[in-house]
C-alpha cells in the first residue's frame, strides 16, 4: 500500500474470490473499498496489523477480523461487499465466467468509480475493462492488505451461507466441510447422490448418482 502512484487516485479497492473449487455451493467474491485519504491513517492505528490470507486464519479469527472491518465501516473509513454466483449458473456458463460476473456485480455494489479507483486483484482475477487502474498480483492476498480484507470478507460470507444451506441438506454435513471435495463430503455424496446445491460440473465422477 505504500506505492506513491496509488496516490493520484481517490479509492483503492481489493477483490478476492471463495470457492473456486468446492463441489457444492457458490462462489463469492469480496471487494473493499477504502479511501486513499484514509490508508494512511489506518495504518499508522495499526488496523493492519497481523493481517493474513483469509485461508491463513483460523474460523475464530476471520470472524474477529470481520467485526473489526464493520466496526470502521460504521465510521466510513471503509466500504465491502460480497457477491455471490449460483451452483447453477457456474454449470450453465462456467466458473471463469462466473468469477468475472461476480467481481463485476461487487464493483457495482460498492458504487466503484473507475476513474478514481485502483483495483488490486488477487491471482488470475481480472475488473472490467472499464475499470483502467488495475493491478493483478500473484499472491496478493497475502501481499495486499486490502486484498486480505476482502478475501476475509468473502470467506465469512461464503461459510455463513453453506452453514445455512447444511440446515436444508443436513445428509451432506456441509457446515464441516463448506461444499469442498473432501474425504467426508464424497463419502456423504455416495450415501446420498447429488443435491441440487452441487455443481454437477464438478462432479462427474459422481454422475451416475445424480438425482
Amino acid at each position: 500500500m505504500k506505492n506513491k502512484n496509488r496516490d493520484k487516485f481517490q479509492y483503492l479497492i481489493g477483490i478476492d474470490e471463495v470457492g473456486r473449487g468446492p463441489l457444492a455451493g457458490p462462489v463469492a467474491v469480496g471487494a473493499c473499498l477504502i479511501p486513499v485519504l484514509k490508508i494512511k491513517s489506518l495504518r499508522a492505528e495499526g488496523f493492519f496489523k497481523n493481517i493474513r490470507d483469509s485461508k491463513k486464519l483460523s474460523e475464530k479469527k476471520r470472524e474477529e477480523w470481520l467485526g473489526r472491518i464493520k466496526e470502521i465501516k460504521t465510521k466510513g473509513d471503509l466500504n465491502y461487499q460480497v457477491s455471490f454466483v449460483s451452483n447453477k449458473k457456474i454449470d450453465e456458463k462456467g466458473i471463469s465466467y462466473c468469477l468475472r460476473l461476480a467481481i463485476k456485480n461487487s464493483l457495482k455494489k460498492i458504487k466503484a468509480d473507475p476513474l478514481k479507483t485502483m483495483v488490486l486483484l488477487d491471482g488470475g482475477l481480472k475488473a472490467p475493462e472499464e475499470f483502467t487502474h488495475q493491478k493483478t498480483i500473484i499472491k496478493g492476498d497475502e501481499k495486499e492488505p486490502i486484498i486480505s480484507l476482502a478475501s476475509i470478507a468473502a470467506k465469512v460470507a461464503r461459510d455463513q451461507k453453506m452453514v445455512t444451506y447444511s440446515n436444508k441438506f443436513p445428509q451432506y454435513d456441509l457446515h464441516i466441510h463448506k461444499g469442498y471435495g473432501t474425504a467426508l463430503h464424497c463419502r456423504k455424496i455416495h450415501e446420498n447422490g447429488l443435491s441440487e446445491l452441487h455443481r454437477k460440473s464438478f462432479c462427474k465422477k459422481f454422475a451416475n448418482l445424480a438425482k
